[in-house]
C-alpha cells in the first residue's frame, strides 16, 4: 500500500516523535510504500489567507498553492495521522493542514444546491496515533473532539469499507516509562498487522 504519513509535532525527539519513527518504521518493514509528511520539517503553512478562502469553492484555484500536498493524498491507500492533542484538539498545523488541503474537488464534492459527495475512497485504511495530556475521562468529559473528527468526521470521507485504527495514550502528565512503553509496543503491533 501507498501510506501518506502525516505528523504533526514540532520536537522530533518527543515521545510523539518516538511514536512516528516506530510508525515509519513498522510500516516500511512491512513493504508498504510510506510518503512521510513531516508538517514541521517540510515548512507547511497552516494559515487559510483571504485569498484562500475567496478561492475556496473554485476547485481550480483552490489546489494551486497546495498542489504537492494534494497529490499526496491522491496517491494515498491509507492515511495515518500522528499527533499530539492540545487543548482538546489538533495541534494548529494539523487543523490548518485539514483546512487547506482536504478543499471541494480534493476531498469533497459540493453540488450546487449544497449536497456534499465525498472523494477520498481510494482510501481503505484510516489511522491516527496520538497522545493526551489529562486522564482519558476528562477527553471523554469534552466530547473527545479529535477522536470525533477522526473516527466521524474523516471516516465518512475515505472508503466505505475502509478500517479505523484511534490508537490513544492518555494522561502524559503522569506518564512512566513503562506505561510508554507498553503504548508504543501497542502502536508497534497494531501497524505490524496492517495489509
Amino acid at each position: 500500500m501507498n501510506v501518506l504519513v502525516v505528523y504533526a509535532h514540532p520536537v522530533d525527539t518527543s515521545f510523539v516523535g518516538g511514536l512516528h519513527h516506530t510508525v515509519v518504521t513498522r510500516l516500511e518493514r512491512a513493504g508498504h510504500t510510506v510518503d512521510d509528511c513531516d508538517l514541521y520539517a517540510e515548512g507547511f503553512d497552516p494559515v487559510m489567507s483571504r485569498q484562500d478562502r475567496i478561492d475556496y469553492h473554485d476547485t481550480g484555484l483552490n489546489q494551486s498553492r497546495i498542489g504537492p500536498h494534494v497529490e499526496r493524498l491522491r496517491r494515498a491507500d491509507a492515511l495515518v495521522l500522528i499527533y499530539p492533542v492540545w487543548n482538546f484538539g489538533f495541534p494548529a498545523i494539523l487543523k490548518g493542514y485539514l483546512d487547506r488541503v482536504w478543499v471541494p474537488g480534493v476531498a469533497f464534492e459540493l453540488a450546487e444546491n449544497g449536497d456534499l459527495s465525498f472523494t477520498l475512497r481510494h482510501i481503505k485504511k484510516l489511522a491516527a496515533v496520538c497522545t493526551y495530556g489529562g486522564q482519558w475521562w476528562r477527553a471523554r468529559l469534552m466530547s473527545d473532539p479529535p477522536r470525533r473528527c477522526v473516527t466521524r468526521m474523516m471516516r465518512a470521507h475515505v472508503a466505505l469499507t475502509a478500517s479505523t485504527d484511534y490508537l490513544a495514550c492518555y494522561d502524559m502528565n503522569h506518564t512512566t516509562e513503562a506505561k510508554r512503553a507498553a503504548f508504543m509496543s501497542r502502536v508497534d503491533a497494531t501497524f505490524s498487522r496492517w495489509r
